[in-house]
């Protein structure tokens, strides 16, 4: 087996181990987080009935023009995925959810991991 096919298969792993543990907490919906190199996107999943409640991407057209005007110039990163939290929390908010379990998937909790469940947080959402 090669070093990816290894790879992708931790990976995979980790990120079945914490979903298996999430659905144990039936009663709130979950907070599926999807990052690539560029960017990041997140949804809330009823588990119960298979359906998505609410989902906000950084390719959305309202977080693009925000985060190409902001103070001149670009935002990095961490800054894109913190608004795209927010405006998840305030979708959800609309939507009567107000608590989630968070399934980070195979990704650390750090950096736009984190600042996109602080976006959350404040726009209301309790994990």
């Amino acid at each position: 087996m090669t070093s990816t096919k290894k790879t992708h298969k931790a990976r995979r792993g980790k990120a079945l181990s914490l979903r298996k543990r999430l659905r144990n907490v039936s009663d709130r919906p979950r907070l599926s987080v999807c990052r690539s190199l560029t960017n990041i996107s997140v949804q809330l999943i009823d588990d119960l009935q298979g359906k998505t409640l609410v989902a906000a991407s950084s390719l959305e057209k309202d977080i693009k023009s925000a985060s190409n005007s902001d103070s001149g110039g670009k935002l990095n990163k961490t800054d894109i995925a913190k608004k795209v939290g927010t405006l998840l929390g305030e979708r959800a908010k609309k939507a009567g959810v107000s608590k989630v379990a968070f399934d980070r998937g195979p990704y650390k909790y750090h950096g736009r991991i984190k600042a996109l469940a602080d976006g959350a947080r404040e726009a209301g959402l309790e994990f």
